[in-house]
């Protein structure tokens, strides 16, 4: 499965599907009204999505459903995972980040990596939605997209979960740290 066809093989949709139903059913409080026969019509229906979510899954995102856009008839996924997924840490905010740094360069950034798997970084919004289906980032962090504002004058925005509250800070965005990775989101 090389980045340009993205499709993935018979084996792996059936495989992905299955592990997204089950995640589906096991958390129905992430989307108590939809029905998850519609959900997969629609991945089927979308294999270029289909393997987003593959992607999603492989860097340890555990993607589910958490909401419906009537209006562009488009279901949501987001990373669900526990802690920020471990297959997408230690990476700082983005490419220009990433040239920044004169020594000990992470391998790769938060916004390239999202854009090569098709989703988009959640924002702090859309992370504190997150947060109310559960508790997630207790032990690490994930950055957030940040606003251009910010990022122009060098900064990036992060969030995670501590004390029962959500918190969201700033870091220079060519930081990078083993316990900081990102979360995604992705409309199929």
């Amino acid at each position: 499965m090389s980045k340009n066809n993205k499709e993935l093989p018979l084996e792996k949709r059936k495989e992905l599907l299955n592990t997204l139903k089950a995640r589906f059913e096991k958390n129905k409080n992430r989307h108590q009204s939809l029905e998850w026969a519609k959900i997969q019509a629609k991945l089927e229906a979308n294999p270029e999505k289909l393997w987003s979510l593959y992607e999603m899954e492989r860097t340890g995102g555990e993607p589910d459903v958490i909401g419906h856009d009537k209006k562009r008839g488009e279901y949501i996924f987001y990373d669900c995972s526990a802690e920020s997924p471990k297959g997408r840490r230690s990476v700082c905010y983005d490419r220009e980040a990433l040239e920044s740094r004169k020594k000990h360069k992470p391998e790769n950034n938060a916004m390239e990596m999202a854009a090569d798997m098709g989703i988009e970084l959640l924002t702090e919004e859309q992370y504190r939605e997150l947060q109310e289906l559960g508790n997630f980032d207790t032990k690490t962090s994930s950055w957030v997209k940040t606003p251009a504002t910010i990022r122009k004058l060098g900064g990036a925005l992060f969030c995670d979960r501590r004390y029962d509250t959500v918190f969201v800070y700033h870091n220079g965005a060519e930081s990078y740290y083993a316990a900081r990775g990102f979360r995604g989101l992705l409309r199929v």
